[in-house]
């Protein structure tokens, strides 16, 4: 597999990753004791950490991304696995 391709397909799983894991880790302002502020969403997150999210989407994709091409230089799943039809 050429690098361009281990990065292209990577950078999918970060970006991926990333979407998955915005919702875990993340207090609202109930939560954090704080009054909420007028037209303010209950769900709205009190403070959201960019780097601290950025590096859990790496590991995640890193994990994603080991398995992917670990399954891609052994074999384990090939397309014939996937074909119910025939």
């Amino acid at each position: 597999m050429k690098w361009t391709s281990i990065t292209a397909i990577y950078f999918l799983f970060f970006v991926a990753s990333a979407f998955i894991l915005l919702p875990f880790g993340v207090k609202t302002d109930e939560e954090a004791g704080n009054e909420l502020v007028a037209g303010q969403a209950q769900s709205a997150p009190h403070r959201f950490h960019l780097p601290t999210h950025l590096l859990r989407a790496l590991g995640l994709a890193a994990v994603l991304f080991a398995i992917y091409y670990a399954n891609w230089s052994f074999g384990w799943i090939t397309a014939d696995d996937l074909d119910f039809y025939n």
